[in-house]
């Protein structure tokens, strides 16, 4: 851990994939394009999962669970869903293996132990999942259904990036079913709300909420609501997304029910998801040349304390009080570890939690029980100071409030800094490859002029702004007549 970290200057790419392995979060594992997740990696995914669990319940959702593998006649009967997902699906297509009768001691498929039906492994569960409510819906009194569940999910990736694109991946996926049009379009954008305030004041991540073109929307959604986040390459990143499927799988799946008026109607549908790619946006928003930084909602240890000693009197003596230190910050909600271990130098440790990103960390020696005093130092500042004990609880409380709106801040401006507006194509493609960014340009609304955009720069539409205003204009690349500005950028 002492070994210093490719700066995000000089390799931004090979200063993240360090980062994820040497700060203990993930490591590549034996399976080709899929991760293990390390203990102090899932300990923030588990704080993410806890908060957002309860902002679900909040809301009505309830948590459930659907079968891993969906048998392909279900998988298909969306077209445009299956169609979309395709070329990522793992299939399954035997059921046992035996002995190889050619190579001792080794294993082969049993050629007699085909599937009548071959089985996706879930790349998403809409399929699964309404074929299920076609038997828990058949009237309006049955109605809405809000449920969620946390689960995995496979899409074959050939080239992949721990938390940002592997092949297996964490997820929740929300799931609901309505009597009306209005009501399941309340949802989805409900849900893009709730996902955009989690992200700001959780993960202190500054989000954009938005629209997809029809070229960017999930396949077998009419309309795809998400929140997009810029890292500090310049890059964006889709931190979720939330989906207005109109009656497209109740048809599919033949899910109707009775209406008051005693008629029969095709139920309304939405989807929603965030996943563990949420940790790449953590890492690439906040991090630096020293390590990670985490906000401290998210940090498995808001406070480290490591104590500074000769023998094992003196360690006796600052245990005593760290003792006491605990108990008071823990007792305020504060997590807090005492790092005691006799293996490390103080110099290692202070190393270590700075590449971990714990927020604040206190220093005590003889000296500091001496003086009644401790030492603080800030992970995101860096900074060092001199608390006395009596005011240590009290300003271990402010500091971690002021760290976590200090970094949504520094995204924040960061972030807005990076949103530049364009007229011509060619001032599209400088501020694409000198300042990066989101660059905000008319567009004529066709695909064809998405596609060509794409084709040239490789920046696409990251969304179209909730908040964006009329403005008529032409299109920065084929001159037609625009109704305003989307915002492109190169994205993750």
């Amino acid at each position: 851990m002492s070994k210093k970290l490719t700066s995000r200057a000089e390799d931004y790419s090979k200063w993240y994939n360090e980062l994820v392995v040497k700060a203990d979060l993930a490591e590549n594992s034996a399976v080709r394009g899929c991760m293990v997740i390390k203990p102090y990696g899932y300990a923030i995914w588990e704080k993410m999962q806890a908060e957002l669990d309860r902002m679900f319940k909040e809301t009505g959702h309830q948590n459930a669970y659907f079968p891993l593998f969906v048998p392909k006649s279900l998988f298909e009967a969306e077209e445009k869903n299956a169609e979309g997902f395709a070329k990522e699906c793992a299939v399954v297509t035997h059921y046992r293996l035996q002995n190889d009768p050619e190579n001792p001691g080794k294993l082969r498929v049993d050629p007699e132990a085909k599937l009548e039906e071959e089985l996706v492994v879930r790349p998403t569960s809409e399929a699964i999942i309404w074929n299920t409510y076609r038997n828990w819906i058949q009237s309006y009194r049955d109605l809405p259904i809000l449920v969620n569940q946390w689960a995995n999910v496979v899409r074959w990736e050939m080239r992949t990036r721990l938390f940002l694109r592997t092949a297996e991946f964490l997820w929740q996926e929300g799931h609901t079913a309505h009597a009306t049009k209005d009501e399941a379009m309340k949802e989805a954008k409900l849900m893009n709300s709730v996902y955009a305030t989690f992200v700001e004041n959780f993960m202190s991540i500054p989000v954009i909420q938005g629209v997809k073109t029809e070229n960017e929307r999930f396949a077998g959604a009419e309309e795809t609501f998400c929140i997009e986040a810029l890292m500090q390459d310049g890059k964006a990143l889709q931190a979720g997304t939330s989906h207005f499927l109109g009656q497209n799988f109740a048809k599919a799946f033949d899910v109707k029910f009775a209406t008051k008026e005693g008629k029969q109607d095709y139920v309304w549908a939405t989807s929603w998801g965030v996943s563990t790619r949420l940790m790449g946006a953590l890492i690439m928003t906040h991090s630096d040349d020293n390590g990670l930084v985490l906000p401290p909602s998210l940090a498995p240890n808001q406070v480290v304390i490591v104590p500074i000693y000769k023998g094992e009197e003196q360690l006796n003596a600052i245990t005593e009080v760290v003792n006491s230190i605990i108990k008071d910050l823990r007792g305020s909600g504060v997590s807090v570890k005492y790092d005691d271990r006799d293996t490390l130098r103080p110099g290692a440790k202070f190393a270590q939690h700075e590449l971990q990103g714990v927020p604040l960390r206190i220093a005590i020696g003889p000296k500091d029980l001496e003086n009644g005093t401790v030492e603080l130092a800030r992970r995101d500042t860096l900074t060092k100071e001199i608390i006395a004990l009596g005011d240590l609880k009290e300003k271990v409380e402010v500091l971690l409030t002021e760290i976590q709106e200090s970094l949504f801040n520094k995204a924040l401006l960061y972030r807005d800094e990076h949103i530049t507006k364009v007229d011509t194509f060619e001032d599209f493609i400088t501020v694409l490859e000198t300042k990066t960014g989101f660059v905000s340009a008319h567009w004529d609304g066709t695909n064809e002029t998405e596609d060509k955009i794409k084709e040239l720069t490789k920046a696409t539409i990251r969304c179209i702004p909730l908040e964006m205003s009329a403005e008529e204009g032409v299109c920065v690349y084929s001159g037609k007549p625009s109704k305003g500005r989307v915002l492109f950028a190169k994205a993750y």
